[in-house]
C-alpha cells in the first residue's frame, strides 16, 4: 500500500476571488455606493435590512425606504457622524465571482487607512462628485493607488442623478480624471457614472444614461482580471516556507505493518507554505533562496492530499527530492529566477505608526515568513500628495509617504515591487513591543 491510496483525489482548481477597495473624499456617497451595490447583489441579510429600514425611518430618512450608507459604517462613531473611520471588510459573491471588498475612509488624516485596504487590492473603485469634480483628495487617493500599483483603477463619477445625468459633466469629468491618471502613469483606467442613491449604473446599466454604452460598476467587477488570475499564469513560483513538516512520534501498527508505507512515513519530510506567485509541478526543478541549492519538487500535497500540481494562491506541502536546508523564512522559487540576495533596499515607506520613523531607528522587517533585524540608515525625502513631488525630509510622521534605505542584517530575495507586489512588499516592525511601524515597497 502506498501513501497516495490513503487519500481522496485533489481539486487543484479555487473559486475565483478578486478583492476591491473603495476610496473617495468625504461626503462622495461611498458609503452609500458600497451599501447599493451590496443590497442590489443580494448579499445583505432580511433582519440586517430590517434593523437599518427602522433606523432610517427613526432619523427621518427622505430618500426611499432606507440610508445605504447605514449597511456598511459599522463603528458607533461612523453612525453618529455619516463618515467612515476605519476600513470595514465586507465579503459577498455573485454567480461569477467571490469578492472581498475594502471600505477605506475618505478624511485625510485616515489616509494610512487606504493603503492598509489597497495594498493587496486587484481593483480600487475611486468616488467623485459629479458637481464638484476631481478634487485634491482624488488625486491624493490615486497617487496612493498609483504608488501601490492597483491592477485596476475605477473612477465611480457618483451623484450623477443631481446634475440631471448630463453627458456634458461626466465627460468634462472624465477628462479630468483621465489626466490625472495619465500624469501618474496609471494604465488600466475605467470611469463610469452612477448614481449610488438611485442606484443606476451600479448592478444594471442605467436607461438614464443612454450617452454611456460602458458596463455597470458589477459588471466591470466580474469581469476584471485578479491578481491571483495573473500570476498563475506567467509568473515563476515563489513558496515562502512557513514550516517542515516530519512525522512526529511512533507510527500506528495499522501503518507500521506495511513495509512500504511505513518506510515511506519515517522518511518523509515536506516544505509548507502558500504560493504567492506561479504554479509548480511535480518533477519541476526549484532554487532555494536560503542556500541557492537547487533540487527536484518529488511530490505535492494540498491539504494532506496528493497532487500531480498546484497554484497560487493555495497552500501546499512540497516533497522535495534532496534533504536542503530549507526553513521557516526561506523561499521555494522556480530555479534561475530568484534576484541576489539583499542586505540594502532602497524603499518606499507609508508610515502607519503615531511614533516618527528617523534614520538610525533599529526596527524588524518582516518579508513573507522571514522577520530580520534592520536599520533605517536614512530618510531620503517626503512624497507631498498635494504637488505629487518628493521633498526633502529627515523623518516620516504618520501617514506620510516617504523614500528611505534600510540596512538588513540577513540576506532577503526582495524583488522590486514593479516586478512583483508580493516579493516586493514587506512590513516595519518595532522591536520592542511588536506595532506595525510602517508598510513598504521595494523601488
Amino acid at each position: 500500500m502506498s501513501l497516495d491510496t490513503l487519500e481522496a483525489p485533489v481539486r487543484t482548481t479555487e473559486p475565483t476571488l478578486f478583492r476591491f477597495a473603495t476610496a473617495g473624499s468625504v461626503d462622495d456617497g461611498k458609503s452609500t455606493l458600497v451599501g447599493r451595490l451590496l443590497h442590489d447583489a443580494k448579499a445583505i441579510l432580511a433582519d440586517q435590512l430590517e434593523q437599518v429600514a427602522r433606523t432610517s425611518a427613526d432619523r427621518g430618512f427622505a430618500h426611499g425606504a432606507f440610508d445605504f450608507a447605514l449597511l456598511t459604517d459599522g463603528l458607533r462613531a461612523e453612525r453618529e457622524q455619516g463618515i467612515t473611520i476605519d476600513v470595514a471588510y465586507r465579503y459577498f459573491a455573485t454567480g461569477t465571482r467571490s469578492f472581498i471588498l475594502a471600505d477605506c475612509p475618505g478624511h485625510v488624516q485616515y489616509t494610512r487607512n487606504m493603503v492598509t485596504g489597497s495594498t493587496t487590492a486587484d481593483a480600487v473603485v475611486v468616488l467623485v462628485d459629479a458637481r464638484a469634480g476631481v478634487v485634491e483628495q482624488t488625486r491624493r487617493h490615486l497617487a496612493v493607488v498609483a504608488l501601490l500599483r492597483v491592477p485596476h483603477v475605477i473612477i465611480a463619477v457618483n451623484k450623477i442623478d443631481l446634475v440631471d445625468f448630463s453627458a456634458e459633466v461626466f465627460a468634462r469629468v472624465a477628462a479630468d480624471a483621465r489626466s490625472v491618471a495619465t500624469e501618474l502613469e496609471i494604465d488600466d483606467l475605467h470611469v463610469l457614472p452612477v448614481s449610488a442613491l438611485e442606484g443606476d449604473n451600479i448592478v444594471d446599466r442605467s436607461t438614464r444614461t443612454p450617452w454611456y454604452d460602458g458596463p455597470a460598476l458589477l459588471e466591470l467587477l466580474e469581469t476584471l482580471p485578479s491578481a491571483d488570475e495573473a500570476i498563475r499564469d506567467a509568473e515563476p513560483l515563489r513558496l515562502p516556507v512557513q514550516s517542515v513538516i516530519r512525522p512526529q512520534g511512533g507510527l500506528s501498527p495499522e501503518l507500521a505493518a506495511d513495509p512500504e508505507t511505513a518506510t515511506a512515513l519515517r522518511d518523509y519530510r515536506a516544505v509548507a507554505g502558500r504560493i504567492s506567485r506561479g504554479a509548480v509541478r511535480v518533477g519541476d526543478e526549484v532554487e532555494v533562496s536560503s542556500s541557492g541549492v537547487r533540487t527536484v519538487v518529488r511530490g505535492i500535497r494540498v491539504a494532506g492530499v496528493p497532487a500531480d500540481s498546484a497554484v497560487a494562491p493555495q497552500s501546499v506541502s512540497l516533497e522535495l527530492a534532496d534533504d536542503v536546508d530549507a526553513a521557516r523564512g526561506a523561499v521555494i522559487a522556480s530555479a534561475g529566477t530568484l534576484p541576489p540576495a539583499r542586505r540594502e533596499a532602497d524603499v518606499e515607506l507609508f508610515q502607519l505608526d503615531a511614533r516618527p520613523l528617523t534614520p538610525g531607528a533599529r526596527v524588524l522587517v518582516k518579508h513573507g515568513t522571514a522577520t530580520v533585524q534592520a536599520i533605517v540608515a536614512s530618510i531620503d525625502s517626503r512624497y507631498d500628495l498635494d504637488a505629487l513631488t518628493h521633498v526633502d525630509a529627515d523623518r516620516l510622521q504618520t501617514n506620510d509617504i516617504g523614500r528611505a534605505r534600510l540596512r538588513l542584517a540577513a540576506d532577503l530575495p526582495l524583488e522590486p515591487y514593479r516586478d512583483s507586489r508580493h516579493e516586493g512588499s514587506f512590513l516595519v516592525i518595532h522591536p520592542s513591543d511588536g506595532a506595525t511601524l510602517a508598510a513598504g515597497i521595494v523601488r
